[in-house]
């Protein structure tokens, strides 16, 4: 019998049918009770995989019993021996095989007819019954595959989120003269999406607890239509600045993306996994800024500058195929009661201090991600006086970041968060002071080198920085069981502190975005140059290197 695990057997009674179990949950050779109308049945599945229904009454001895009587052939016969009397049953009719009872009336069995139904699609609207990835024999079983279907759906929808959040950083090479935008209208056009992103990323990270994963990833999937929508219909000559600003700050809600992904993903996986799949999981989503960035050059290198709204238009199909696919095939976790506190965190040190590290490793490559095209174009004008030139190589230094993201979570999973964050800033500081001095003798591949070191640099450290996150509670959290808390308390209380501070991280983390476009454009209308910014961001770099080393040198983190 060729039949899958998950179909349905159901018993018949009168003109109904009763289902009573998966086929894949019976044991060949062995049978099960199950009541059905009011009456004990035993269902019993042979070797060769066909299904038998019978009274589970044993007629000789009225004990309740053929459910646990032992089966095999007698003469090509499929029969079930009573383990009362071992009368020997047909298994197909029910008669007996054996003697009669002393009364002379026939022993037998009354059967049921029993069927097989292909079992219908799995409801995914719904959240799951238990949840426990630190349990191997259930990760094992079950929990690797389900959080596997619900990273990949999170991966994509958080990775069209970052499209969205940064297309204006393609869009503002489509703004020629006939738009009446200077350099720094358009850095400000860049910062204002970043800066809304950072502050949805806090009412992000608790609306997982509140609505559910899967059903926020829905609500904020479609959400991203709004931005989508009003960009194609703004976008052409003649649109006041301020208009185009109200747009720009509206796509900010695909920075809130991040947010939840990250929260939803951190409590489908097990500890030892989180730094890998975190890193998988901003990874995917920040390439979503090299996408949408090749997708616009795509669009001047066809269509010309002249046409922006293409690029908007053309996601949003994506977008409503994203948004399908996460009500169709993502899970809500049970959620106990853990919806995150901002409070539980607040006032700890470690808060403040992780906040700044991420701000100086994804605040980099997201900040250096939305300016990187304005900053080539200004800073080296004779190489990039069309947008497509600019277009051409703007996206490769987000593209790489975005690929050494997981990397860094990896590393850090091996050999500690904080040592590959030390070693990220100190060499993220040593690129930008190459940046400094191409800057300074207008030397472009060294420019352009120190620039795709920084990026790679940023990656990592956003990678081992986040890894540090779950690392931290960790420890309190060993700590605490040791000294005599109750564990199930204290690890509620974990997951509640870890989530929360995911949130505020990366809402930190956004706005050293928005500093970063900031520091460009004041830098470039006092000097002309990013002078005076490259050699803040050295300072920042030098600072979080030694702050890393200092408090975390000797932890486990």
């Amino acid at each position: 019998m060729n039949t899958t695990p998950d179909a349905l057997v159901e018993i018949g009674h009168g003109t109904s049918w009763t289902p009573v179990c998966r086929y894949g949950d019976l044991t060949p050779g062995r049978g099960v009770a199950a009541l059905v109308a009011g009456e004990q049945i035993a269902l019993f599945r042979d070797r060769n995989g066909a299904l038998y229904a019978l009274a589970n009454q044993d007629p000789v001895s009225g004990a309740c019993v053929i459910s646990r009587g032992i089966t095999g052939s007698r003469e090509g016969t499929p029969v079930v021996t009573s383990p009362m009397y071992k009368q020997t049953y047909d298994l197909r009719t029910g008669t007996c095989l054996d003697e009669d009872p002393d009364d002379g009336t026939a022993a037998a069995l009354r059967t049921w007819p029993v069927r097989v139904r292909r079992a219908a699609p799995p409801h995914r609207a719904r959240t799951l019954p238990e949840w426990r990835p630190e349990d191997p024999e259930f990760w094992a079983a079950t929990g690797a595959r389900t959080a596997r279907r619900n990273l990949w759906l999170s991966v994509l929808t958080e990775h069209i989120g970052f499209s969205v959040w940064s297309m204006w950083s393609v869009l503002v090479l489509f703004l020629g003269p006939e738009y009446g935008i200077d350099p720094a209208g358009k850095f400000t056009l860049t910062a204002v999406p970043t800066a809304l992103g950072a502050l949805l990323r806090l009412p992000y990270t608790r609306a997982v607890a509140r609505f559910g994963g899967r059903n926020w990833t829905v609500i904020s999937g479609a959400l991203l239509l709004l931005p989508t929508l009003l960009m194609a219909i703004v976008l052409r000559p003649g649109v006041s600045y301020t208009t185009l600003l109200l747009t720009a700050s509206v796509a900010g809600v695909g920075g809130g993306n991040f947010a939840s992904s990250m929260a939803n993903i951190n409590l489908f996986y097990p500890q030892h996994l989180k730094g890998r799949v975190l890193g998988i999981n901003a990874g995917g989503g920040n390439l979503g800024v090299p996408a949408v960035q090749l997708a616009g050059l795509l669009v001047l290198a066809t269509a010309g500058a002249g046409h922006p709204r293409l690029l908007p238009l053309c996601y949003l199909p994506l977008i409503a195929l994203a948004t399908a696919l996460a009500a169709r095939y993502m899970d809500n976790l049970p959620t106990r009661g853990e919806r995150p506190h901002l409070r539980e965190v607040t006032g700890e040190g470690h808060t403040w201090l992780l906040c700044l590290l991420y701000l100086g490793t994804f605040g980099s490559f997201i900040g250096f991600s939305f300016a990187f095209g304005q900053v080539l174009q200004v800073q080296f004008h004779d190489h990039f006086d069309t947008p497509v030139k600019v277009a051409c190589l703007s996206f490769l230094g987000p593209l790489l970041g975005s690929l050494a993201r997981p990397l860094g979570g990896a590393w850090a999973d091996r050999v500690g968060g904080a040592r590959v964050t030390a070693r990220a800033f100190a060499a993220m500081a040593a690129a930008t002071g190459l940046i400094l001095a191409a800057a300074q003798l207008r030397w472009l591949p060294l420019y352009f080198t120190g620039f795709l070191a920084l990026f790679v640099l940023s990656g990592i450290g956003n990678g081992s920085t986040y890894r540090m996150i779950p690392a931290v509670q960790r420890a309190r959290t060993l700590a605490a069981v040791r000294a005599g808390a109750d564990p199930h308390t204290t690890e509620a209380a974990e997951r509640r502190r870890t989530n929360s501070l995911i949130g505020l991280a990366g809402a930190v983390g956004a706005l050293g975005g928005v500093l970063i476009n900031l520091a460009f454009r004041q830098s470039f209308l006092d000097t002309g140059d990013g002078t005076g910014a490259y050699a803040a961001f050295l300072a920042l770099y030098l600072v979080c290197a030694l702050l890393t080393v200092r408090v975390y040198g000797r932890r486990p983190v």
